[in-house]
């Protein structure tokens, strides 16, 4: 009989509630918790248990995955759970918090003995609720029997990285540099076609099925063009967070910050004209004429 570890999620914004459905399909046994309870209260109706307290979430827990917006966050909660863990419960660390952040998480499990797991995860809400995502993965050999089953039910692989923090979490940042950065090239590329009067989705099929197009590029491309970007996958927001702490990483490894510094220009743009909360797409809007300037 397949081993079913209990969870405990802590965070249900966008990509926790796809992770807790995902979980509670594959047959595993799900508390979650947020730190505001009417954004976990709805999963209720989907199977899981909704924890009124942390010290609730994570009694009984096998797993701890933590899913929550920026280390500060992450490091604000757990330093309130991590003394209330049963022997033996593992942490799964899911949040993008870049190389520094990670190292510093990785610390506060050390003085309680807790197995810690960097694997943050590839993928935006449609993979999280198909459980289709790609998680990065790094921690110890010892106990990744207990994790595997975790990672099997919110991904469609997983990529094993290494057996301490932070490895995982520097992939995630060369990850989202590549997704930041086709996101705002093909923004580029449909501002560009309108303003020499072509139309901008004869962009999309002049690239459509050869070797520079992909499922991302024609998906973003057609919310940027149709400007239906209220329907978040990924915000806004989030990545212009994420884009700042791989400019960060990228000056301390000596990596030419030219193309991440001009990329953290255009997302802020857009967050500045109110499409913070908007999907990434949005960053069409820094290619848009501000009548307000």
């Amino acid at each position: 009989m397949p081993f079913t570890p209990s969870v405990a999620l802590l965070g249900t914004g966008t990509m926790g509630v796809g992770m807790a459905h995902s979980l509670l399909r594959a047959g595993l046994p799900v508390t979650v918790w947020n730190r505001h309870p009417d954004k976990a209260a709805p999963l209720a109706d989907d199977g899981a248990a909704v924890a009124g307290s942390l010290e609730e979430a994570v009694r009984g827990a096998q797993v701890v995955v933590s899913m929550l917006f920026d280390e500060e966050s992450v490091a604000e909660v757990m330093r309130q759970a991590l003394p209330l863990f049963d022997a033996g419960t593992v942490w799964v660390q899911s949040s993008t918090v870049g190389r520094d952040g990670i190292e510093r998480l990785a610390e506060l499990a050390r003085p309680h003995g807790v197995p810690f797991y960097d694997a943050p995860v590839v993928g935006t809400k449609q993979p999280a609720e198909a459980g289709k995502l790609t998680v990065l993965a790094s921690g110890p050999e010892t106990t990744r029997d207990v994790v595997q089953p975790v990672f099997d039910a919110i991904g469609a692989k997983t990529v094993w990285l290494g057996d301490g923090p932070g490895p995982a979490s520097a992939m995630k940042l060369v990850a989202n540099s590549w997704v930041g950065t086709i996101t705002a090239g093909t923004a580029f590329g449909i501002a560009q076609a309108a303003a020499f009067g072509l139309q901008p989705s004869q962009f999309l099929e002049t690239v459509a099925g050869g070797a520079a197009d992909s499922p991302y590029l024609q998906a973003k491309g057609t919310a940027i063009i149709e400007n239906r970007t209220e329907d978040t996958q990924f915000a806004l927001d989030g990545v212009l967070k994420d884009l700042r702490l791989i400019r960060d990483a990228d000056r301390a490894a000596g990596v030419p910050t030219t193309l991440i510094d001009a990329l953290v220009a255009l997302y802020e743009t857009a967050s500045d004209r109110g499409f913070g909360g908007h999907d990434i797409a949005a960053v069409g809007a820094a290619f848009r004429p501000d009548r307000d300037e």
